[in-house]
Formats: structure tokens, sequence, C-alpha cells
């Protein structure tokens, strides 16, 4: 096995030396020579054959020299280093196996976090971090959520197609790595791009978004996609006829549709069953909206299922804590104590602010009944002393 080198505090310039010698004992095509051209030449010929140490059982051997690698790169004003940080990226990107991966993603990470805030290349060095987090199935090291993404980017925003191309990668990796919670935010944040100039551009991102957020079994609140302007453009079309069904309207409408539409619903990849279990959960707190008490004869009819399957769906819909009520077998009720609305439009802004008041008056009705209470309780205080001296005399 080859030592790697160690470099500590010598310049940039006969670190590259080492380096140079270090891959060319490797076999590397490199010379050990200094170049002309300074050390930018220097650290681009490394890189370009920095792949000779990516082999299986020399990792601590890898992480070394990849470190050093980052260390010279940092040293390089960013006007004179762009090229060399993308052909770092790219080189990063193609190491075999899932350790070597790894060691990659930590080079890239120390990288990304060395590079001024103010600095545009960070965009790409990010994206090929999402790359390699993709094929190490560790894309949760890079990317936390989108406020977080949003806060590293604070100081240097990419342009609005650097970020589609990014949140259309994000949404690919966040599936296969079974986060779709997470996937529908990014799909959102991706229609969120387009301007009203060309969102008829994003059609196809916008059919997506809406098919994953109807196949995410953790998402009810559907009704702020309509509002989202390459959605309207789908206005028309079958997957918005869809959407609007899972917005607003019942299971019976869901299975009218899928009875007139079943290739365009298998199209979609959407699953019929768990298309019908969703519509169920949504139309139940439809139902509750709207009554503070409900039969188990309005729930088997309403949600199509069998008098024996009443009980168990309402102890699942209770689990998503989207309603809350409590169940009484004997009278065959359940009691509403509260529900998350399907929609929250205009009314549902009107009824929370009309709470809102109400509560601000309640709360003054009490403050104006501790301050009686604290002066007739002084005045008490006030004539027990007077009465106490009046006794002393």
């Amino acid at each position: 096995m080859q030592t790697p080198p160690i470099f500590i505090d010598i310049s940039p310039e006969d670190q590259a030396l080492e380096l140079r010698a270090y891959f060319k004992s490797l076999g590397a095509e490199i010379t050990e020579e200094k170049s002309p051209r300074g050390i930018e030449d220097d650290l681009h010929k490394i890189i370009g054959v920095c792949d000779a140490c990516f082999r299986e059982g020399q990792e601590v051997e890898v992480e070394a020299v990849l470190n050093d690698i980052v260390s010279i790169m940092v040293f390089i004003p960013f006007e004179r280093s762009e090229n060399i940080i993308l052909a770092f990226c790219e080189k990063l990107t193609k190491a075999p196996g899932q350790k070597l991966g790894l060691i990659c993603l930590k080079a890239l990470l120390l990288l990304f976090q060395s590079l001024d805030e103010q600095c545009a290349i960070r965009y790409h060095v990010y994206y090929h971090l999402i790359l390699i987090g993709k094929q190490t199935e560790q894309v949760r090291l890079v990317f936390k959520d989108i406020e977080t993404l949003k806060q590293q980017f604070a100081q240097c925003p990419p342009t609005s197609e650097q970020l589609q191309k990014l949140y259309r990668l994000l949404h690919e990796v966040l599936i296969a790595s079974g986060q779709s919670e997470q996937a529908a935010k990014v799909l959102v944040e991706l229609l969120g791009t387009y301007t009203v100039e060309n969102a008829s551009q994003a059609r196809e991102d916008a059919r997506l978004c809406i098919a994953t957020a109807l196949a995410d079994p953790k998402t009810f609140l559907l009704d702020p996609l309509l509002s989202l302007k390459p959605v309207s453009f789908l206005e028309g079309q079958l997957i918005h006829d869809l959407l609007t069904i899972f917005v607003s309207e019942n299971l019976a409408a869901y299975m009218n549709f899928y009875k007139n539409h079943k290739e365009f619903v298998m199209s979609q990849g959407l699953n019929h069953e768990k298309n019908m279990q969703k519509m169920r959960l949504l139309s139940f707190m439809q139902l509750a909206e709207t009554n503070n008490e409900i039969s188990f004869d309005v729930i088997q009819k309403e949600l199509q299922i069998s008098e024996d399957e009443v009980e168990s769906f309402i102890i699942e819909v209770l689990k998503t804590k989207l309603v809350r009520a409590r169940m009484n077998q004997s009278t065959r009720k359940v009691f509403i104590t509260s529900t998350m609305h399907r929609t929250f439009g205009r009314a549902q802004w009107q009824q929370l602010r009309d709470l809102l008041h109400s509560w601000k008056a309640n709360l003054g009705s009490v403050q104006d009944g501790m301050k009686n209470m604290a002066t007739a309780a002084a005045a008490v205080d006030k004539n027990e002393v007077i009465t106490y001296f009046m006794m002393k005399q």
C-alpha cells in the first residue's frame, strides 16, 4: 500500500509538488516538475489524475489526498478557480463503491463549507453533492429541508434555471430515498420558480407535482396547488380535474372519474386502492367540517365501506390526527371535536379572524376581572391596617 503524503505547514506550491510525486508513484500520467503556468495549472493536472487513488481498501489514503487537494483549492481566488472546482466535482462523482463515494461526499462538503457564501460556484458544488448523495444513498447528509437550502444560498441565490435543475434532481433523489413529503415540498418550490411569462413552459413539472402530491399519503392540504400559475395552465386537462376532486369533492366523484379514466390514472403512476383510501379520509374530513356528529350508517354509505369496516376506519382516521373525535359504539355515532380543513380559503381566514377576536375579548374580560379583584383585595388590606392602629390606640 502506498503511504499518503503528509502536508503540514508548507506552501500550496510545495503541496502540489508532493501530490505530483505521489500520483506519479501510483502510475498516473503526470510529471513531478512544477508547471511554469503556476499553481492553477498544477492543480488542474493533479485533479485530472486524482482518480488514480480510487481503489477499494485505500479509503484512509484517499480521504487524506482529497482533503489536501481541497486545502490548496481554497487558496486560489474564485475568478481563477471555477474550472478547477468543476473538474474536481466531476471526478468525485465517478468514484466507485459506497465507501469511496462517502469519502468523496465528505471532501466535497468540506469544499462547499470552505467557499465564501457570495461565491456563485457553491451552487455547482452543491449540485454535485446531491449527485453523490444519490449514489451513496446519503442525501440526508447534504439536504435537510427547503428552508435550510434557501439560507445556504441567501448571499448568492442561483438563477431560476439553476434552481429548476437542482429541484428536479432533488425530487428524484428524495423520492428514491423514501422522503415523499420533502419531495412534494421541493416540487412546489420548483413550480414557484416560474413566472407568469414562462409558466406555460412548466406543464410537465406541474403534472409531476400534482401526481406526487396525490400519491403522498401524508399530504392532505392540496388546494394551494391550484393557486400556482403552472398548475392553472393545466385547467381543462384530466390531471387538473383529478386534483380538483382531491381538493374539494368526495369519494363518489373520484370513483366516477376512475370509472371513465382508468388508464389515465395508471399512467400517472397512481395506485387506485391508495387513491380510494386517501379520498375516504378526505371525504370524512369534509363530513366532519359540517357535522358535530356522524352516524355509522352515513359513514358506511358515503365512504363505500362495509358495516364491519366502520370502526377500524374511524380508528385509522383518529391516528392521523386530521380529525379529533370520540366514537360511541352503543349509539353508533362519531362525535367531532375538531378537524383540519381540506381547503383554507377566504371563509376559513374569516373564521380564524373571528375566533382570534373572540379570544381577545375573553382575555380582556379576564384581565378586567383580575384588576377588580386586585383593587378589592387592596381595599380590604387597607381597612384592616386602619382598624389595627385604631385598636392599638
